[in-house]
């Protein structure tokens, strides 16, 4: 991954999952571990706050409910975090890939 992508990546992981107090300089396997026992604490404590946030980041619901089978090859907290992982590093490709050039057109339109 791109370190723009990582952090890209990494803001938008603290963010969302509310994470306190990270290091500038993270490497990838420190934030997915980060994420990882930040979604175990949610699933003990905040369930609906957690299926919410999947929801609203867009993560597959077949594929929640798959890594959240008793019979799922990882913990749930891991498979949920490879989700999450995987959807955030589509985002930050998009947003790299796709930039919108800012609109200077656009004076005398504010609402």
């Amino acid at each position: 991954m791109e370190h723009q992508d990582l952090e890209y990546t990494r803001d938008l992981i603290i963010r969302d999952f509310e994470i306190e107090k990270t290091p500038e300089k993270l490497t990838e396997e420190e934030l997915f571990n980060l994420l990882a026992n930040q979604i175990a604490y949610m699933i003990e404590y905040r369930l609906e706050f957690l299926l919410s946030l999947m929801y609203r980041l867009d993560i597959n619901e077949s594929k929640v409910n798959e890594v959240l089978h008793p019979a799922a090859e990882d913990p749930a907290n891991i498979g949920l975090a490879k989700l999450v992982w995987n959807r955030q590093k589509q985002r930050a490709f998009t947003k790299r890939f796709y930039k919108q050039d800012k609109l200077d057109d656009l004076d005398g339109l504010e609402l």
